[in-house]
């Protein structure tokens, strides 16, 4: 199977909607911009782009959008994790046949108290052995309320075609126990900007990060700085760029991440319901933010 460099920053990309119907020009035209900020690739179909909210077919031309709108050479994610694995596997398959590289998996959460680490094994297991595509593992307890343990995730990572894993957790620690316990090939990726300069610090090859939405360009910087061992540098970017990731993930959430889309030159518009777009008053103090962090003139 063959292994994808998840070396680099990866913006895990919203879903434009105008009227409540996905915005598939609007999707192709933010995808140009973006590949032109140093950025390695795509992730698709993520919590940022309100997987959730979207039909199986809404699904699979959002990803042919994105497969044809980028360059050559960026790698493209999709998040393909359904609560079924049988649907998982469906889902990865047609993902693959349309161009994705990569799959990224949430494990499954609405029957939390039966998904057991023997269960979640046995999932992903039976959808690395089947899938076209490596693998990666994506822990977000935030929504699912289920941590991956150390143990389960080194146990997955001796499979050939389970490559790494994007870790939301926002600990550091955590993303180092990941490293010490995997198999040496393995990629653990941060899944939070927040902990960036600390992740890369331990040896993270990179980061699937909402902020990159936003932010593409200082994400990038700060993995370059590191790399060049300038870590001052990397440092100041990190603790300008802390309050603008929690403003648009944990304060006013994919509506925030949206508005500052809209405020930066991309389209952001509105999310789909049940979500609401940010009042006013939001926008004023998300401009605001954007100002501090010298995102915005």
């Amino acid at each position: 199977m063959s292994m994808v460099n998840l070396r680099g920053i990866f913006p895990p990309i919203t879903t434009p909607f105008v009227g409540g119907k996905v915005a598939y020009d609007h999707l192709s035209k933010n995808v140009e911009k973006w590949a032109q900020t140093g950025i390695a690739g795509f992730a698709v179909l993520g919590s940022n782009g309100e997987y959730v909210f979207l039909s199986e077919d809404e699904k699979k031309r959002v990803l042919e959008t994105v497969v044809a709108s980028s360059p050559e050479g960026k790698a493209i994610i999709a998040g393909t994790g359904c609560e079924s694995t049988l649907e998982t596997q469906r889902l990865t398959a047609e993902c693959a046949k349309l161009g994705a590289n990569a799959a990224l998996v949430v494990n499954p959460h609405y029957f939390a108290g039966g998904v057991s680490q023997r269960a979640l094994i046995e999932h992903y297991t039976r959808i690395a052995d089947d899938s076209p595509i490596p693998l990666l593992l994506y822990n977000v307890p935030k929504f699912t309320h289920i941590n991956l343990a150390p143990g389960l995730v080194a146990e997955l990572s001796a499979h050939p075609n389970i490559i790494g894993i994007k870790d939301s957790s926002g600990s550091v620690g955590l993303l180092g126990e990941y490293i010490n316990s995997s198999d040496r090939e393995f990629q653990v990726l941060a899944g939070t900007a927040s902990v960036l300069l600390g992740a890369l610090a331990l040896g993270c090859p990179g980061g699937i990060l909402a902020l990159a939405n936003i932010a593409p360009e200082a994400c990038v910087e700060i993995l370059q700085l590191v790399k060049a061992g300038r870590y001052e540098e990397a440092r100041s970017i990190q603790l300008r760029m802390i309050p603008v990731n929690k403003a648009v993930t944990e304060t006013y959430g994919i509506s925030g991440l949206k508005s500052a889309l809209d405020m930066l030159g991309y389209f952001g518009g509105d999310p789909r319901l049940p979500l609401l777009p940010s009042t006013e008053e939001e926008k004023e103090m998300i401009r605001g933010i954007l100002k501090r962090a010298m995102l915005l003139s």
